[in-house]
């Protein structure tokens, strides 16, 4: 009955504006905001410890946008998963960066596309599917009856999903091999023995080290992509930059550094609600780095 009841609601959702959505998905921010005080204490203190505000006005101000803009990200998933493909990759207004994919593709190595939390994630990957076979890798949610919405919703042009298991690993080797793309939240916790402790806002993040061993394997272009979600549903336009790896030093410091510096450009788009810093099962806790 819940499966049912939410798909009726989904589908119905889809059917307004994308403008209507993310009004109403501003509120649903504010509302979770004042309803959760672990939601909130972390989100601000997420948002402190980057040290990106240079007063306490310019600080209220970027939390009170994040605190809207995460709503909004909710929201819009009706909007990304409900609506024919072409109208949703319609709303991309504009692809900074989109020279490098296609220099990228010319190579013929295979792209790997890193897509932080930040901004509309969703739509980048059905973006990039519109040129270039992509495969995903995703955690399953935790939710059963939501993982035929969202698949649906994410496989769509040349996107494909792979769970993020040793199955869904081979997936993404096999993928590169063919020459095309994956695609991966760099900034998602990884579970013991995938990551390494790399500060992320001069604080200890464990941090996938899947990348690395990818991108030094197949010889791939890795590049960093995130879609700006624009005011009043006018929708959305990507930035893509390369990350060129040096692979003589750590690659997962060199990646959150590429993170920070993205992340700078659009403080207030960036979910500081995840709980980045969290220790996951089995893995040790961090000593302090420098």
């Amino acid at each position: 009955m819940a499966d049912l009841l939410f798909k009726i609601l989904f589908r119905l959702l889809a059917l307004l504006p994308l403008g209507i959505l993310h009004g109403m998905g501003a509120w649903l921010g504010r509302l979770t905001y004042a309803a959760s005080a672990q939601y909130a204490a972390r989100t601000r203190e997420n948002l402190r410890q980057a040290n990106l505000a240079s007063d306490a006005a310019r600080y209220q101000n970027i939390l009170s946008a994040t605190i809207a803009e995460t709503g909004k990200s909710l929201a819009e998933l009706a909007w990304i998963w409900g609506r024919p493909y072409d109208e949703v990759v319609g709303k991309v207004r504009e692809c900074k960066g989109l020279a490098h994919i296609e220099a990228a593709q010319a190579c013929g190595k295979g792209i790997i596309f890193l897509t932080p939390h930040l901004g509309c994630f969703e739509i980048s990957a059905l973006y990039a599917a519109q040129r270039v076979p992509i495969t995903v890798l995703y955690r399953p949610p935790k939710l059963g009856f939501l993982e035929g919405v969202m698949r649906s919703g994410r496989e769509r042009g040349q996107a494909k999903l792979a769970k993020a298991d040793i199955g869904g690993v081979r997936l993404l080797y096999k993928a590169l091999k063919r020459g095309e793309a994956i695609g991966l939240l760099p900034d998602q916790v990884p579970s013991q023995g995938e990551g390494e402790w790399v500060n992320f806002f001069a604080r200890p993040a464990y941090t996938m080290t899947l990348v690395s061993r990818l991108a030094e394997s197949s010889g791939a272009t890795v590049l960093i992509a995130y879609s700006e979600r624009l005011p009043r549903g006018q929708g959305y336009v990507i930035h893509v930059e390369p990350l060129p790896l040096d692979f003589s030093a750590p690659v997962p410091q060199q990646i959150n550094a590429a993170l920070e510096r993205v992340i700078c450009a659009c403080p207030e788009q960036y979910l500081w609600s995840y709980n980045r810093y969290k220790i996951p099962r089995g893995v040790q806790p961090p000593a302090t780095i420098s």
